[in-house]
């Protein structure tokens, strides 16, 4: 961790909310993880990260850092949309901190990842870098000269929408044929699900790629169309190194071997930038969630259960 302070990170995903807290020397002390209640609507969603990051705060905690997927106004604190959460302009942030009353940081959950990719993970000293991760929905971090890069409105890196199919399948964010509808987790068991198959995560899918010519057939078309996509990231951005991280990155060298042949079959002018599995595992969002808490901490405060914006992503008790 940047400084010796004490912090809480609650990482909001499709399907779990995971958090743990941490001491001063960037140890976990405890851990908790709880089902998302998507169907239950956005409220249940955030009071269950308002109820994660209260189980595991103690006297001594300096701050919160919390990441989320969709489209993330970090300055803000606010999920303006996450299609898989049915969150729209959802004021996480201040929900936590007006339950706290400490500074709470929020932070896009492949930015969170990235940032651990680059402290601490095989990003170190890497100033190009480009992590991809592929969980319930897929984006990217991205870093380019040593720069974590966010765009003109914090939505930089949702590399999930990028078209790999014309009028392809339909995705969550109601376009066809987006990347993240071909190789993310969920996009696997629906469709692996439809040929009658009974999966319930990607791993079920991919145990099967030896014995079953549908899993194979699907798993082929979705590492296809990431290996595409990441042609275009690498025209485009030039990275040093490309990581894969997330659930379907368990898959390991099932995964990284027809991503790479797809890649450099794609680049007939140059040379593919390295392709590697995250060492970090599926906590990459959490542990960058806590780092964005530990850079922003700040000593404690008293409060009256309001927040308000005092610095870029931190909300603290006035």
């Amino acid at each position: 961790m940047a400084r010796p302070v004490n912090v809480v990170a609650v990482d909001l995903g499709g399907t779990t909310v995971k958090a743990a807290r941490f001491n001063a020397q960037g140890a976990v002390e405890e851990t908790l993880r709880l089902a998302t209640p998507s169907s239950e609507g956005p409220e249940a969603v955030v009071a269950e990260v308002v109820r994660a990051a209260t189980a595991l705060v103690r006297p001594g905690i300096a701050a919160v850092g919390l990441c989320a997927p969709g489209l993330i106004d970090d300055a803000a604190g606010v999920v303006r949309y996450a299609s898989n959460l049915g969150l729209r302009d959802t004021p996480l942030a201040a929900a936590v901190a007006d339950r706290l009353c400490l500074p709470v940081t929020l932070e896009h959950d492949v930015r969170a990842a990235c940032l651990a990719e680059q402290r601490l993970g095989l990003g170190a000293g890497v100033e190009d870098l480009f992590v991809v991760v592929l969980g319930t929905g897929v984006a990217a971090g991205i870093v380019s000269h040593g720069r974590l890069v966010r765009g003109d409105k914090g939505f930089a890196g949702e590399f999930g929408h990028i078209p790999v199919h014309a009028d392809g399948e339909l995705c969550a964010c109601g376009q066809r044929g987006c990347l993240e509808a071909y190789v993310s987790g969920s996009a696997l068991v629906r469709r692996y699900r439809r040929t009658g198959g009974i999966a319930e995560n990607a791993a079920d899918v991919t145990a099967r790629l030896a014995t079953d010519p549908d899993a194979a057939r699907l798993w082929a078309e979705g590492t296809d169309a990431l290996g595409r996509a990441l042609v275009t990231t690498t025209v485009l951005l030039d990275p040093q190194r490309i990581v894969l991280a997330g659930g379907v990155a368990a898959a390991g060298e099932a995964l990284t071997d027809p991503v790479r042949h797809a890649l450099q079959d794609g680049l007939t002018w140059r040379g593919a930038p390295e392709v590697n599995i995250s060492p970090l595992g599926a906590d990459a969002g959490l542990l960058g969630a806590a780092l964005r808490a530990t850079d922003a901490s700040v000593p404690p405060h008293s409060c009256n259960g309001r927040a308000e914006a005092t610095a870029p992503g931190q909300y603290t008790p006035r």
